[in-house]
Order: C-alpha cells, then sequence, then structure tokens
C-alpha cells in the first residue's frame, strides 16, 4: 500500500497534505512556515491545540499526515486522546506523535495508540520532512533507542486502557497522590519532590499502580484517570462524591 501511494504522489504530483496540532498557535505557525518553506511537496494547514477541535478538523480534512504533539492546551497528553478516537474513528491519516523528550513509556504508548512515526523536539528540523515522506509512503519512522523500547514490548498489542474500571478503590492514598501527580503531568522526580519522597519510591508506587489497573505504562494510567474525572479530581469510589485534589 506504501508503494501504492508514492506512485500516485509521483504521477499527479499532488503535494503531501499535512496537518499540525501543537500545544501553542505560535508553535504550530511555526512548524507550519518551515514546512512550506521547504518545498512545494508539502501543502501544510495549521489545526486547533485543543484535543476535541483538532479530532474535528482532521475528520473534516482528513490529511495524509498529522503532526500530532502529545502537550496540547488541553494537557500534557491531550496528544493522545487525538490519537485514541482517529483510532476509533478509522481514520486513515498516518499521525507522527511530536514529543518533548524521548521518554520510554511515552514512546511505546504513541506507537500503541496508532502513530506511525514520533519525532522529539530535540531532534534537528530538517529531519522533520524526510520523517513525514516516510511515514506518508507507509514507512515506519523510529530512532534506533525507540526501536529497543519497542523490542521490549513486542508482544503486547493492546490498545490504550482509556476505560474507568472502578479501579481507584485498590489504591492506597499515597498511590492516588502519585496518580493526581502524574495526571498533572509531573515526571517522577518531580512527583518524589512534591512528596517529599525518593525517585525510587515512586517508580515502586507505579509498579504497584499498574498492577492494580491492569496496566503497563504512565500514559494509560493518565488516560484512565482523566475519564474518571479532571486532573485534580481523584474519584474516591464508595463516598458517593468527587473529593478535590487527594482528599
Amino acid at each position: 500500500m506504501g508503494a501504492g501511494k508514492m506512485c500516485s504522489h509521483i504521477r499527479t504530483l499532488e503535494p503531501i497534505r499535512v496537518a499540525v496540532a501543537d500545544a501553542t498557535r505560535m508553535n504550530s505557525q511555526l512548524i507550519v512556515g518551515a514546512l512550506k518553506r521547504a518545498g512545494s511537496i508539502f501543502d501544510v494547514q495549521e489545526l486547533s491545540n485543543n484535543s476535541s477541535k483538532a479530532v474535528r478538523e482532521l475528520q473534516d480534512s482528513r490529511p495524509d499526515v498529522a503532526l500530532i504533539s502529545a502537550r496540547l492546551e488541553d494537557g500534557p497528553f491531550g496528544g493522545f486522546k487525538i490519537l485514541n478516537a482517529m483510532r476509533a474513528n478509522g481514520c486513515k491519516t498516518s499521525n507522527v506523535m511530536l514529543l518533548d523528550t524521548a521518554e520510554r513509556d511515552l514512546i511505546i504508548d504513541s506507537f500503541r495508540g496508532g502513530a506511525r512515526g514520533v519525532f522529539c523536539r530535540d531532534s534537528s528540523f530538517s529531519t522533520l520532512p524526510k520523517c513525514i515522506r516516510h511515514v506518508f509512503t507507509g514507512q515506519i519512522w523510529v530512532t534506533p533507542q525507540a526501536m529497543e523500547f519497542l523490542l521490549e514490548l513486542v508482544v503486547s498489542s493492546q490498545p490504550l486502557k482509556v476505560q474507568n474500571t472502578g479501579g481507584m478503590l485498590r489504591l492506597t492514598q499515597r498511590e492516588r497522590d502519585v496518580v493526581r501527580h502524574l495526571a498533572d503531568g509531573l515526571t517522577n522526580r518531580e512527583i518524589a519532590d512534591h512528596l517529599n519522597l525518593s525517585e525510587h519510591t515512586i517508580r515502586n508506587y507505579l509498579i504497584r499502580v499498574y498492577d492494580k489497573l491492569g496496566m503497563s505504562t504512565r500514559v494509560e494510567v493518565v488516560l484512565w484517570a482523566l475519564s474518571a474525572g479532571t486532573p485534580g479530581d481523584i474519584l474516591i469510589e464508595g463516598a458517593g462524591e468527587v473529593r478535590q485534589g487527594a482528599g
């Protein structure tokens, strides 16, 4: 299929239609402008930096490739909401996830969510057009480091779990605190600082959270937590109410 798309593109000389959704309008406009200057091969449009609006725009425009930032206006994992929605809708657009850092969980969940490539902001921008062309022709854009992460989970191909499974009741108060900070986009080190614990202790809490919720990565936990309420709200099941923060 990838070869067919490439042959069709060469015959008609039609530009590759690319849509860009970044955390801010300024960032999106900078990327759009840079891709347009890369040559007439790209027909680039700016998407909303809100995940719900961006999904509707993608459904209407149906671009060939979408470059989606993991962090959007509505949160540090807003881009994953777009991936999930497009996958559920059977959208044929090839997606590239734009990440701030090459974090293992984010890379894995990008591909598990349906992305055809991952591009990190610390990469040279000159390689972005090549990434888009590769993804457009049906290829996968992956770095050697990302490939190592994916090989570790080659037997795991289930989509992200975002349903509310009622697992909050099984978490201790401290584990809920960790989940709340995860939903706020904090790293393990930042969570450790907020809770006055060691980073090693936070990793141990996360392992227990993964086990209790039947999940394997932080993004799964964050999307699950967001499905239960806003990042600042933790649902204490059985209490009959939503308590602000960690209680």
